[in-house]
């Protein structure tokens, strides 16, 4: 990626400039060292950064510190949707630009949400992803859908789903051309913790909807053992990932892994609700 020219936008274009001036990033973090810089590099246009810290143990607050457009909020960690309600409340531009600690803003997308209407029939955007695995763009993948991150603040709420949350705006929505790099750099061992966490809710949430409430996604994992085998297969052969090398194996176990570790989770939920 190249690194943007900030430059061109605050000078040469009335029309850009007036819509990343309402723009406000808003982000999450937890211990993300490794991430957070590079994902502020790609900020740099941004007057204004929001981020909810869930009390980081690590340099996080420190390299935070250090970007004199960035305003830190400390709130202790419940529920994604709740931390992110909480950052809405602090953001004051009628725009909200969502993004986790590993996102990586691409120049391609910052010019075209730069040249998008400040007050036009759209009131939410989403964003494909280009998955990179160690700093390397590999190939598109559908595993991780179009989020919509970029919204009028005032027709957004977030609500909780399983481990994760989803966002719930009123209006219309559109999706844009250019993409997100989603570059997570944090140890496998912080990985698997993550994992811990997240197939316990995930789980929960899957056994208690009714079964026609589910996606086809969902149906599956709740087979438990087909799962596992079947992302494995999508990953590798529908995705391609067979042709990134070790790069693309690097991704698939992480994917076949993380979808063993809900299964038994499922299925320990099952056996101690059946006792």
């Amino acid at each position: 990626m190249q690194t943007p020219n900030t430059q061109n936008w605050h000078n040469s274009d009335t029309k850009i400039v007036s819509m990343l001036e309402h723009i406000t990033p808003l982000i999450l973090t937890y211990n993300e060292a490794v991430n957070i810089e590079r994902t502020l590099e790609r900020l740099t246009w941004a007057k204004k950064i929001i981020v909810i810290d869930s009390y980081s143990t690590d340099t996080t607050l420190e390299i935070l510190d250090s970007y004199a457009q960035v305003q830190v909020f400390k709130r202790e960690f419940d529920t994604h949707g709740k931390q992110w309600n909480y950052g809405l409340e602090q953001v004051k531009t009628p725009w909200v630009l969502s993004l986790d600690a590993d996102y990586l803003v691409t120049d391609d997308l910052i010019s075209e949400m730069a040249a998008l209407p400040v007050d036009g029939q759209i009131d939410g955007y989403f964003v494909r992803f280009k998955y990179c695995v160690f700093g390397k763009p590999v190939r598109n993948t559908r595993i991780l859908p179009p989020r919509q991150v970029l919204f009028q603040n005032s027709k957004a709420i977030y609500i909780d789903d399983g481990h994760t949350q989803i966002l719930q705006l009123t209006g219309k929505s559109a999706l844009l051309s250019g993409y997100l790099y989603h570059d997570d750099r944090k140890p496998f061992s912080r990985w698997l913790w993550s994992q811990e966490r997240y197939t316990v809710l995930e789980a929960k949430k899957i056994l208690e909807t009714p079964i026609n409430e589910l996606d086809w996604v969902d149906r599956i994992r709740r087979k438990k053992v087909l799962a596992p085998w079947m992302i494995f297969i999508y990953c590798l052969m529908i995705e391609g990932w067979i042709f990134n090398g070790w790069h693309g194996w690097y991704y698939v176990f992480h994917r076949v892994l993380a979808e063993t570790i809900l299964a038994i989770r499922i299925i320990e939920a099952e056996k101690l609700k059946r006792d």
